[in-house]
């Protein structure tokens, strides 16, 4: 058996390093940059089917001949853990002789040639005004709290003969989202996540199915389908979109509402934690009180961290006061909370209504455009748009909490729930 020498290894492994690096040897079809005339890339894929990897190999790509790129991502957060230094982004998928260098401090990936990326957060608009660039990846659209980002990511991409935005994302029914799939100038991708079965754990498969398939909002997590609002709920979109502000006015009053969960297993409830407030608008009849929802806290806690979180944002958005509903905590409730802070202005509340009957006013004041949401509030617009409690949907957490603090902030509060 002939042995390689020292010298045909080192040929082999230079070899092997980079056949390693030729996206074009390693990628679907559906991953590989679309030629034609095309101003925005649109990868609608499923958890897990290889979109990061896709932008980030998309942007080393271009970075050779377009000196200047901008990536926004969802949170600042976002743009460093996934697109940057998470395992599929631009600086574990380049290679040592290629490499991107990523300045934290200066909000920037440089490389070798001179070609750099600013990083923008899509929690921060203003921040996205006046930079202009060549090229641009977008990633996670659908779940961007302002979508004021969207445009001004759009303003700033005016360099070179051809500008350009990939963009990688599981879809939602957003305005922007449906625009984008119906723009003639947009090249449309859709792929699913059983599609990279080959490249994700096994375990990471079991679960997203097991959680997933052969329910609605699978066609969207993993099919990536565009979901049509759901016959039977509550809330529709064109409740929402048509009222959305991008930041409250001056309001009278904040409360936090809170619909605690019992327990706080990987598999239980979330608890639903939701900031509202109020404020006087001039209407058709006079002075009228609009509804701001501000933000959406939501998640499996246990209860100091659910009421850890909800302290937290009282002090944050300087609330007047936090509410709870106690069916399932009793006085437990309020004992966690004023055990972390008994300064904090506390009001239980009691359901004595079925849920349905206890949102539909909350819905009346959607009908009548009184309802803001402050930025887009994906997890909670979702559950709102395909909760239908006739077909025997698990209980909305969220939407509980919301109905809570429109309630609690209404002038007829006593009248609704007597």
């Amino acid at each position: 058996m002939n042995l390689l020498s020292l010298q045909e290894k080192e040929k082999l492994n230079n070899y092997l390093e980079i056949h390693k690096y030729r996206w074009e040897l390693h990628a679907r079809e559906k991953q590989i940059l679309p030629e034609g005339d095309w101003q925005t890339w649109l990868m609608r894929m499923g958890r897990g089917a290889g979109k990061t990897r896709t932008g980030a190999e998309t942007v080393r790509i271009w970075k050779d001949n377009n000196p200047i790129i901008h990536l926004v991502g969802a949170t600042a957060a976002d743009v460093r853990d996934i697109m940057v230094e998470g395992k599929s982004g631009l600086v574990n998928t380049s290679p040592k002789w290629d490499k991107a260098v990523y300045h934290s401090s200066k909000r920037k990936v440089t490389w070798n040639n001179g070609a750099y990326a600013l990083l923008f957060s899509a929690d921060e608009p203003d921040r996205l005004r006046g930079p202009e660039c060549y090229k641009a990846w977008a990633d996670e659209l659908a779940t961007w709290r302002y979508p004021d980002a969207w445009d001004q990511l759009q303003f700033g991409l005016r360099l070179g003969d051809n500008p350009q935005c990939i963009v990688t994302t599981t879809p939602r029914p957003t305005k922007i989202i449906r625009e984008l799939a119906t723009d003639p100038t947009t090249h449309q991708t859709i792929g699913t996540t059983y599609e990279n079965r080959a490249n994700l754990a096994k375990s990471f498969m079991d679960k997203i199915i097991k959680k997933y398939e052969g329910t609605r909002i699978g066609r969207q997590e993993l099919n990536a389908e565009i979901l049509e609002d759901v016959e039977g709920a509550l809330w529709s979109s064109k409740l929402i979109d048509p009222y959305r502000v991008s930041k409250a006015p001056e309001l009278v009053k904040i409360v936090i509402a809170i619909d605690p969960a019992v327990t706080s297993s990987k598999t239980s409830n979330e608890t639903g934690i939701i900031a509202v407030g109020y404020a006087n608008v001039m209407g058709r009849n006079g002075v009228e009180q609009h509804y701001y929802i501000l933000d959406d806290y939501t998640g499996i806690y246990t209860p100091n961290q659910w009421a850890t979180k909800s302290i937290q944002m009282f002090d944050y958005l300087e609330a007047n006061e936090m509410i709870a509903e106690t069916n399932n905590g009793g006085d437990l409730v309020e004992t966690v909370i004023k055990g972390i802070d008994p300064t904090i202005p506390y009001r239980k509340v009691h359901a004595s209504r079925g849920k349905v009957t206890r949102a539909e006013p909350v819905v009346g004041l959607y009908e009548q455009g009184r309802v803001h949401h402050v930025g887009s509030l994906a997890k909670l617009e979702d559950q709102m748009t395909t909760w239908d409690a006739g077909a025997g949907d698990p209980s909305p957490d969220r939407i509980d909490a919301l109905v809570w603090g429109v309630t609690a902030l209404n002038n007829n509060y006593e009248g609704w729930f007597a």
